[in-house]
Parts: structure tokens; sequence; C-alpha cells
């Protein structure tokens, strides 16, 4: 069964900034990566299940998918999908998630 995608606030914060950063350097790069993880998002309608719990939140609920150097992490709620945030791997999450009070 199909169910519907769709992204937090914060989400779309952490896509639009991670977007217009690279498209200081290429408008080209920043669109492809925007198409890429837009299509990663909507694939989420038919396999939510497939991402991996995310190690730093232990919720068996909130799941990841790498893509790149990002983590698109989102919330499977019966019967939605939402994005909560697209992160880079680097970035310390745990400090992130409190900090932003994002849990």
């Amino acid at each position: 069964m199909a169910r519907k995608v769709i992204w937090a606030y914060e989400a779309t914060e952490d896509l639009d900034s991670i977007a217009e950063y690279i498209a200081r350097d290429s408008s080209y790069y920043a669109a492809a990566f925007t198409h890429e993880i837009l299509d990663v998002s909507r694939s989420l309608s038919e396999f939510s299940e497939r991402g991996r719990m995310v190690p730093e939140l232990g919720n068996s609920e909130i799941r990841e998918l790498l893509t790149r150097d990002y983590r698109l992490i989102y919330s499977i709620e019966q019967p939605t999908i939402v994005i909560l945030a697209l992160v880079h791997g680097a970035r310390d999450l745990k400090a992130l998630w409190e900090k932003e009070n994002r849990g």
C-alpha cells in the first residue's frame, strides 16, 4: 500500500540550505541534488521499511536512507511518511537533534 510522503518544515529548510550552498558553485549540481533527494523521498511511499533505524535516536519508527554524503531521516507514521531532516553524514546528529529540539 502506497503511503503519503510529507516533508516537515525543518526538513524543507535543510534541503533549501544545502541546495543554496551547492548553488554557490553550481546551480546545475544544486538542482540535480535536489531532484535526487526528492526522488529518494518519493520512493518511500512504496518502500518505507527499507531504511535503517537511526542509531543515535534508538526509535524503530525513525529511519534513514543514505544518499551521497547525506542522511535523509524520516518517521513512519501510519499512513504517512514524514521527512524529518536532511543532515550531512559528518554532523553530530544527536547534538543537532537536541539543539534544534527536533525530537
